[in-house]
Formats: structure tokens, sequence, C-alpha cells
């Protein structure tokens, strides 16, 4: 028997990524209808996993996608409509389907049922195929000649049968004997008399008279054998003259017109495309990085080594030799490493796109219009980071909706649009990415986060009084705290924002914040391309060596200690005008200064804008290639230390988590 393990690994792959496509493109129905090649990467997509599903043996998800496969088919040939009850059927499918991804990677079945949300898709099929084909042409004679003879309303009935079906012309002569059996027949489909394929046959419709029920006789019909729906009225002669385009009343609706689609050339392309790459599994590209990883320890020892050979025999040539070695050696590692990186590097918008379906679903929540701008979807980053960064942006987006986007009824008295717009920004700056959260809302008051501070106990009143505006705002940040009234499904349990700082700082980033009242908010994070490997500033503290991400320095300087003043106690230094807290990391160690005497300090500026920390350190020891790792679960968090490396001279050196020291050092100002 054939051992599907080794397949199910890639199957989920796949599914996920038809998955998410399929979301996309929903909302892409949703907003302007689609177009051709949208619609046809849905029906690719049902179709691709109906036979994937159906070759694991995943029967529920094969089954799902088989129909809306066989509507999105519908949609497709222009024979269905798109309506907004259709929409919210396919995202309840996504979602049912999203809930048996789960099971299958968590218990490898399927446990969720699905009868509903077949019964629905087939309900809807039946009544957008009565829509297009409408009431049956029956004569006028015929239907007037059934009403006279019996005296009675006749029944108009339409049977579809299961696709699974074989025979289907053969079928529904068993159903029309039935019928026959069951009342009088006056009238049925012209396909039951002619010589039709099976392929070109789906339903069948009936007129007839009985003395059973109609819910009667719709229990025997759908009884019998390969049938799927049966739909069952009475008909009256003015329903004959029907609209056969008319749609149900009270159902929102967009006939679905198609755009143009790419040029067969382009499709080629594309094609061609996808025919040049390979599935990966992912422990493979983080072993290879490893092993880059330990090339660069090497490579840098092979360096100390050359430096310490130069110094005691000179210029022999034996160390030239080496020299040049080393120097190729730097090179061709460098280039491994940028290459390898690539490989790890993905473009954000495979983060990007999970977001238009929460925002849609959490917008019709809280009865608000919210526009979702997307830029620099194509900006790369190391998919570490994708997935450690997408919890942090949810909590910003559900705060921006919750919180920061008014109601449309509010917005229209203040002047504003109905609908609110949240843009989120990507873009590449100084060796790092930028991503940007922001919402043309209310704006975050100043005095408002003040007032709740000081009610939790956060500050006291005298010294939320001193804090400039941007410092108030800062206090959102702390543990526990919310100016929510009351809680919500939503936010306003305070454990968001605090959450969000963490979390970005563990990936040795930033988060800053920009408000104005009226006009919305905008939120920062500035992280590395990667973590894997980074450049560092090593650091003497205390004759110890310690490492500043570069990413995180924005300059270098040296000061004499008399300069430096004191303000409310604590010590600053002035750089172009702005005042700059200074801590010396000797101290935050508990480590005795190495350089006492020294005239100078060296002082590195680390963050950005007016969130920026001097660091005051006992030496610079240079920039080097460093490769991260984790300190394990022996050593747990520590704080203000992200990890450690290992030193050309194979000694053991710790990261500085920037974040976490200016998180400390910005309580101890805003609560001293």
């Amino acid at each position: 028997m054939l051992d599907l393990s080794d397949f199910r690994e890639v199957f989920l792959e796949e599914l996920e990524e038809q998955l998410q496509m399929m979301e996309q493109e929903i909302l892409s129905l949703e907003i302007d209808g689609g177009s051709d090649a949208g619609i046809q990467r849905m029906f690719r997509a049902a179709h691709t996993l109906k036979g994937s599903s159906a070759a694991m043996g995943f029967d529920k998800m094969k089954t799902l996608t088989h129909e809306m496969e066989h509507f999105l088919d519908k949609i497709r040939n222009r024979s269905a409509s798109v309506s907004s009850a259709l929409i919210n059927l396919f995202f309840a499918c996504l979602d049912r389907m999203k809930n048996l991804q789960a099971e299958i990677v968590e218990h490898h079945r399927e446990q969720s049922d699905i009868t509903d949300l077949v019964a629905k898709l087939q309900a809807m099929h039946m009544e957008s195929e009565s829509k297009r084909r409408g009431k049956p042409q029956i004569p006028v004679e015929v239907f007037n000649s059934a009403q006279m003879a019996e005296g009675k309303e006749c029944i108009f009935l339409r049977v579809r049968l299961s696709d699974e079906s074989v025979m289907k012309l053969a079928r529904f002569n068993v159903i029309n004997t039935k019928l026959s059996n069951l009342g009088t027949v006056y009238w049925k489909d012209a396909d039951l008399e002619s010589e039709v394929d099976d392929d070109k046959i789906q339903d069948a419709q009936w007129l007839l008279s009985s003395q059973l029920e109609q819910d009667e006789i719709k229990r025997i019909v759908e009884s019998m054998m390969d049938v799927q729906c049966v739909e069952i009225e009475k008909l009256q002669f003015e329903h004959l003259e029907v609209d056969a385009t008319e749609i149900t009343e009270g159902t929102q609706h967009t006939t679905y017109e198609g755009k143009e689609s790419p040029e067969p050339a382009a499709l080629e392309h594309v094609e061609k495309y996808k025919s040049s790459t390979i599935r990966v599994n992912v422990d493979r590209l983080e072993q290879l990085m490893n092993f880059v990883g330990e090339l660069v320890i090497e490579q840098t020892r092979i360096q100390q080594v050359e430096k310490q050979f130069r110094q005691k025999f000179g210029g022999e040539h034996s160390v030239e030799e080496l020299g040049d070695i080393s120097y190729h050696l730097a090179r061709i590692v460098g280039e491994l490493q940028e290459n390898v990186m690539k490989v790890r590097m993905l473009p954000i918008d495979q983060l990007f796109s999970r977001f238009s379906r929460m925002i849609r679903d959490l917008s019709q929540s809280l009865h608000k219009e919210v526009e979702l701008v997307l830029e620099g979807r194509e900006t790369e980053l190391d998919r570490t980071l994708i997935e450690e960064i997408g919890d942090p942006l949810i909590h910003l987006i559900r705060n921006a909706i919750d919180h920061g986007i008014e109601t449309p009824e509010v917005r229209r008295t203040s002047g504003k649009p109905e609908k609110g717009t949240i843009r989120i920004q990507a873009a590449h700056e100084d060796n790092q990415i930028a991503i940007t959260v922001s919402d043309d809302g209310t704006g975050i008051d100043p005095n408002k986060i003040r007032h709740a501070a000081i009610k939790k106990g956060v500050i006291s009143e005298e010294k939320a009084n001193q804090l400039s505006d941007h410092d108030a705002i800062q206090l959102i940040f702390h543990p526990g705290f919310s100016t929510a009234s009351q809680l919500s499904e939503v936010s306003g349990r305070g454990v968001g924002m605090d959450i969000v700082r963490t979390d970005v700082e563990r990936l040795n980033g930033l988060i800053d914040i920009e408000t104005e009242l009226g006009k919305g908010t905008i939120f920062k994070i500035r992280l590395p391309l990667t973590l894997a490997i980074i450049t560092g500033l090593l650091v003497d503290i205390g004759r110890k060596t310690f490492i500043l991400p570069m990413s995180n320095v924005t300059e270098i300087v040296r000061v004499e200690p008399s300069s430096l003043q004191k303000v409310k106690g604590i010590p600053v230094i002035t750089i172009r005008n702005q005042i700059i807290p200074v801590i010396w990391l000797h101290d935050y160690f508990g480590y005795a200064r190495s350089n006492e005497t020294s005239k100078f300090v060296p002082i590195v500026i680390i963050g950005r804008a007016e969130k920026r920390l001097a660091i005051a350190v006992d030496e610079l020891l240079g920039n080097q290639e460093i490769v991260i790792k984790s300190l394990g679960a022996y050593v747990g968090h520590l704080d203000g230390i992200s990890g450690a490396t290992i030193l050309g001279d194979g000694k053991v050196a710790l990261i500085l988590e920037v974040g976490g020291i200016m998180k400390l050092v910005n309580d101890h100002i805003t609560t001293k």
C-alpha cells in the first residue's frame, strides 16, 4: 500500500498557497466583480485542491472544493451571477477549509462538518439555475388543458443529479416513471426525449399534478439514487411569463462581466516562470544558513590568526600568502552568505495579503467602512522576520480599526469621507526595513493617556504633567495599559501594545508613534533585514566585549566627561540642539570602568527621531560580521541581551538588545 506520509508536507504547502490565493480572489470578486484571469485562478485552485485532497484521502476537503469548483465554473461560463450572499458563502467555505487544514496539521484527519455549506452551495446553484433558465417553456395549451382536466394547481418540479452519477439520462427516465406513478405528468424536459450526451444534462423539469402533498413528492424523489437537489413549487399561469433574468427580491448582486484577460503569450511566460522554480524544505534552508554562519565564524578566526602572524613574523612570504588566502576566502564567504540570504528573502506581500480579509470582517462587525491601502508589497524580508512580525502588525491594525477609525456618521460630521483608510507600507531604509501602519482616524489624545496612566498608578500626577506629549503617548506601551472605557471583542484589555513593543524589540527592532488629534496615527517599525547574520559594533565594557547591532546605531561621538550635563538628575548629552539621555553600560551590567583615566568617552547614539539614547562605553573595537546564536533554554531571557556570538579569537560575546535597554531607560525616566 502506498505510504502518503511523504507527500503530506507537499500537500500542506500547496493547500496553504491555494487558500491564500483563493482568499485574495474572493476579495477581488467582492470589490470589482473579479477578472477572467482571477475567476480562472480560483477555479483552478479549487480543482487542484479537489484532486490533491482526493489523492490524500481528505474527502471533506475534496467535497467542499468540488462544490465551489462547480459554481465557479458557472460564473466562468457566464451562467451564474455573483451576489453578496455568494461572496459570504465563499468566505464561509474558505474558513471551513482553514479549519480542516488546522485539523489535518494537528490531528492528521478531518473533523469539521461540511454538510451545511454543501447544502447551501447546492441550493444556491439550483436557485441560480432557476434564474438562468427561467420557468419552463410549457406550451400554453398544455398548461390550460391540465388545469381544466384536473381542476387542480399544477406542480413544477426540477431535479438535479450528482456529478458522480453515471447514465444520467437513464436515471432521469427512472424518475419520470416514478412521477407518472405518483400522479399525471403533463410535460417534461425535451432533453429527456432526445439523445443528448450524459455530460450535457445535469437537471430536468416536469409539470404534473398529484393527490400527494408537495413535501411528500419531494421526499420520495430525494430518496431516489443519485438525486442531489429537488426544487418544487405550485405553478400558476402567470408564472410562465416571468423574466428568466429576474433575481430574488432583496438580494444585491453584480453580474460577472469579466475583465480583459492576459494575452496567451503573457500566460505562457507565467507558466515558464513557474517551471523554473523548485520547492525546498525550510529545514534545509535553515541548515544551510547555519553552515554559512559557521563559515563566517571560521573565516573571522582565520583573519584573526593572519593578523597575529603578521604582527609576529612581519612580511614573510608565507604570511603574505596567508593574507591572500584570507582575503579571497572572505570574498567567497561573503558572496555565499549574500546568495543564501537572498534565498531566505520573501516578498512581504506574503504577510500583507493576510490583512485584507481580516480588515473586511472586522470593519463589518464594528459597522465601519475601511479601505486598506498596501504599498511596497514587493519589498523583501527574511522569512523568519515575516513569520515573527505578523502578530504585532495584527495588534496595530485591530487597534486602528477599533479605536482609530470612526463610524461613518462621526466621520461625516467631522467633514471626513465616510470610509476610513488604513495604509500599510514597507520599504528598505539604511539596511533596515521600515514598516508603517497608519490610519486617518481620531488620533491619540496625550491628555487622555496621562489621565489613564495616573488612574492606573503607572505614573504620578506631577510626573505626568511634566511629560511632553510625545513621551506621554509612549505610556501606551506600559504593560496592562488601556484607555478603553469598556472591553470589546477586538481590543481594550490592555494586553496589546506592550506585547507589540516586546515582540519588535525581541527582533532587534524599534517602534515609534506619530499622532495628531483628529488626523490619525502612524506607527513605524524598523527591523533588521535578517536575524541570522548581522554587522555588529564591538564595544568594550569593563574589559568584556559586547556587540551593538549596527542597524540600531545612528552615529558615534567622543566627548569629554565634563561636557555631560544633568536634567532632573538624568545625565544627558546635547547633539545638534537635541537633548539625549546617557547611560553607562558598565553601570548597567555592574562592571568597573576599564578606562577611568581616559580623557574622552566613546558614546554610541542609537534610535531614531525623538526616541534616541546615548550609550557610553569604555572602548570601541570595530565592526564585524557576526552570527547570532540563541542563549538557549538553560540561560533563558536576559533583559537587554538578545543573543550571543563567537568571535574570531573563539571567545563568546553577548549581543545587546537595544530596544530592551531603551525600554528600561525610558521607564526609569517617565516614572522617576
